[in-house]
């Protein structure tokens, strides 16, 4: 029998491909970004893009990428097998060994040989960029200490460039960048080529990777270890670019200590709003024609603690655009973002007329992480509003950007038909993922495995909350779906809800290989079924919203006028079908 042609070509997400070829979700992001014939996307949405089945296993054939493991995965798995957890004191020691200084704990014999040799074979600053992408990702997936994501780094960096006055850019040389909470260096070290880098940070070994980071770079850059609001290492300094990723949520900022501390010119933050001492802070440091980009949490921009500082900042018309960004970019959590940006006015500069109101909510944060999705950083002109200052300094003082940037829909019917079918073809394939289990006894009768055992035996590879199998005896959807047990998740979960792997406590039922792939199986469809219904439900929110927005506007009718408007009443339309 011939084959069907009309049937639709199979489909994986991005996780898949990783599960496929035996490496991170990393991996696969920096192939979309470092390989021009990497698939496009075949199907799916801008935040869950699907791709050719038949694809991806060609491209990966031609690379020669499959469950063998790099040189690279392979030093990273030393790194792991010395350090454990602490990839911070990891990537500072290979630092340390590209650059020649003594650290308190050197890489062991096996580590550094390996380093050795790719360093040689690849370039120290290239390996070292590639072994910090990784700490960045592990990190991000396991809850550990929050980090500024390569994602997140470009949007910045895609704002810092010229841009019209509205944003708050100029063709001005940039001589000098200031971030005053500089972690690994991601935002100071990628803001500006050519420019002299001043940071500061609280943690001496994030402080020291940043440090190393710009050497081995050969830049130039002043990293100071401290806290920027209790004891300003450069309070000097005016920048003409300040960036910064601030932490957040911090009642004990020391606000007690700095009352009439003069970097408040817009007034004392209220203890809640650490955050506003983060915005005034960084606005000190900016020279006259300077700009100041904050990434800030969503409820900033509306919180009532804050409205008096956010009124000031309106008025004196120092605030020159809010960013809407799209859940997906931080390290510590999934929630939503805004970009503000801030410039202090030179000399003879005209009062603003406007404040830039950008809504990206809707981007693909994928695409952006991996370089290829940056014309999701230029925003159409439906996602900007310029928006006088009167209109916004009311008793709310809200500078979230949704409430001004009014949603665009071409053609609503066509729009809310093809949303309307897309969501019966999910409700169809989500029937289809969820596999039919039937019946068991009740417990699994099989010899419990530690998972720490099978790292330690180099038998799996331990990147964050995703274990991969390094050996044909071992399934990797088998390890991960077993991993997601009740009891292997409370081992897991910290006091404060983060979900990080305890490697150490986690155990696995001992199986032969046939039985680990049918597990697996099962756990591969659960997976997909758990990421289709994401899509659902995003999906869901988006057709609600449209059907609301365009009955109420008229561009779309309810059912029995479709019924009316055809001169056939809905009795004959009854009949007629």
């Amino acid at each position: 029998m011939a084959a069907d042609e009309s049937a639709p070509a199979a489909v994986v997400t991005a996780a898949e491909i990783a599960r496929l070829a035996g490496v991170t979700r990393a991996a696969v992001s920096n192939w979309r970004r470092r390989h021009p014939d990497f698939p496009r996307p075949a199907a799916g949405t801008a935040t869950s893009p699907l791709f050719a089945l038949t694809e991806v296993q060609q491209w990966l054939d031609r690379q020669g990428k499959g469950r063998e493991t790099s040189a690279e995965v392979d030093l990273w798995h030393e790194l792991r097998a010395q350090y454990g957890d602490d990839l911070l004191t990891a990537i500072g020691a290979v630092g340390a060994q590209l650059l020649g200084t003594a650290v308190e704990q050197p890489l062991a014999e096996p580590a550094a040989d390996a380093l050795t040799a790719l360093s040689a074979e690849r370039g120290a600053h290239a390996l070292y960029a590639d072994l910090v992408e990784r700490c960045i990702d592990s990190t991000t997936r396991s809850g550990g200490e929050p980090m500024t994501t390569l994602a997140l780094e470009r949007i910045v960096s895609a704002f810092t460039g010229p841009a019209d006055d509205a944003a708050g850019a100029s063709d001005r040389t940039i001589g000098a960048v200031y971030d005053p909470a500089c972690g690994i260096g991601t935002l100071l070290l990628t803001a500006v080529p050519g420019a002299h880098r001043y940071g500061q940070e609280l943690n001496p070994a994030t402080a020291a990777i940043a440090e190393f980071r710009a050497r081995l770079g050969d830049r130039t850059a002043a990293v100071a270890c401290g806290d920027s609001l209790r004891k300003d290492a450069f309070p000097d300094l005016r920048a003409d670019l300040v960036v910064c990723d601030p932490p957040v949520g911090v009642v004990d900022w020391g606000r007690d200590d700095l009352l009439l501390d003069p970097r408040w010119e817009l007034g004392v933050p209220p203890r809640s709003e650490s955050e506003l001492a983060w915005v005034q802070h960084c606005y000190a440091h900016t020279a006259p024609g300077g700009r100041a980009l904050l990434v800030l949490p969503s409820s900033v921009a509306y919180r009532r603690a804050g409205r008096r500082i956010r009124a000031e900042l309106v008025r004196r018309g120092l605030l020159a655009s809010v960013v809407a960004l799209p859940p997906g970019l931080m390290s510590s959590h999934s929630q939503p973002v805004h970009l503000w940006i801030l410039r202090r006015p030179a000399q003879g500069d005209p009062a603003p007329t406007h404040i830039r109101m950008i809504d990206l909510s809707t981007a693909d944060p994928d695409g952006i992480g991996n370089g290829i999705g940056m014309k999701d950083c230029a925003p159409t002109p439906e996602q900007i509003a310029d928006v006088p200052p009167v209109d916004i300094l009311d008793d709310d003082v809200d500078l979230s950007p949704g409430r001004y940037v009014t949603p665009h829909h071409g053609d609503y019917p066509v729009e809310y038909a093809a949303l309307r079918d897309r969501v019966q073809s999910l409700a169809r394939d989500l029937f289809d993922l969820l596999p039919e289990l039937p019946a068991g006894p009740g417990r699994i009768e099989a010899a419990p495995m530690g998972v720490g055992d099978l790292v330690r035996g180099g038998l799996v590879d331990l990147d964050g909350t995703e274990p991969t199998s390094r050996t044909d005896q071992l399934d990797t959807d088998y390890l991960r779906g077993f991993l997601r047990s009740a009891a292997n998740t409370r081992r897991s979960t910290t006091a404060s809800g983060t979900l990080r792997l305890n490697a150490s406590g986690a155990q696995v039922p001992q199986m032969d290989i046939g039985r680990q792939r049918e597990y697996g199986e099962a756990f591969r469809r659960l997976a997909a079924f758990e990421e289709l219904l994401r899509e659902a439900a995003a999906i869901g929110d988006r057709v609600g919203a449209l059907a609301y927005d365009g009955l109420t506007k008229g561009a779309l009718l309810p059912p029995s006028a479709i019924s009316a408007s055809s001169g056939k009443s809905e009795s004959q339309e009854a009949k007629d079908q």
